[in-house]
């Protein structure tokens, strides 16, 4: 049997039965595969929700089943490990015609992915507050950060952190701003934070090592605190390099 032509028929059921699939008795058995098919479909789909909340939530239970089942066809695992399964879904979501009116669909699946990636990120416990406070201001702004593997960053023209509030913490309705949204975890559970404009190229600088008074530079209306609030307040800083 053809492995490929069996993954393709049992993610496609306009495709026949792989052919050499047949049961004890050496039958074909097409209501076997059926049954295995469907249970398939509906694990990736289950694991699709689960990871995807609130894409779910905004366009309802029924039409998110549907899409999901086209997109399992179109997208199916690359490993055995479900638990970052859908990694393609925000780029799905951007290309797919039914939801182009829903402009922010894509960077909230995005969102809802880098939370999912920083909850299962290495562990590792970042310096107390006081360790990076306590710095002149010298020496903190020719300083460069090593943050800990959990930290994400979703840069995003849409309101996507008061999107994921409002449906998640029954928060108030969004603005219209958009909304860069730093991912941390400083216990068990990743919590996004919103940045001022701009805040995600200053945190893309310093995770590529930059300096925090050169990234800075890169949006000079930011204030430092804005950035170092959120990354002291998550535990988010491994390292201070002078």
């Amino acid at each position: 049997m053809n492995p490929s032509a069996f993954t393709k028929a049992l993610l496609n059921p306009a495709l026949e039965v792989p052919i050499g699939l047949t049961d004890p008795q050496g039958r074909a058995a097409p209501k076997r595969f059926a049954v295995y098919r469907n249970n398939v479909a509906a694990s990736l789909s289950k694991a699709l929700e689960q990871g995807f909340p609130v894409v779910q939530r905004l366009v309802g239970e029924a039409f998110f089943s549907a899409m999901a089942g086209i997109f399992v066809r179109e997208h199916p695992p690359v490993s055995p490990v479900l638990m970052l399964y859908g990694a393609a879904f925000p780029a799905f979501l951007q290309r797919f015609p039914p939801v182009h009116h829903l402009g922010y669909l894509p960077d909230v699946a995005r969102l809802e992915l880098a939370l999912r990636e920083s909850y299962h990120a290495a562990d590792a416990i970042g310096l107390p507050v006081e360790a990076v406070a306590g710095l002149r201001v010298e020496a903190l702004m020719s300083s460069r950060f090593i943050l800990v593997p959990s930290v994400r960053v979703v840069p995003s023209a849409w309101p996507i952190h008061g999107i994921w509030l409002a449906n998640t913490q029954d928060g108030p309705p969004p603005g219209m701003a958009p909304q860069d949204v730093l991912v941390l975890r400083p216990e068990f559970d990743p919590i996004p934070f919103a940045l001022p404009q701009g805040g995600a190229q200053i945190m893309d600088a310093l995770l590529s090592g930059i300096a925090l008074g050169v990234a800075l530079d890169i949006s000079p209306e930011t204030e430092p605190a804005a950035i170092l609030g959120p990354l002291l307040q998550g535990r988010a800083i491994l390292e201070v390099i002078h």
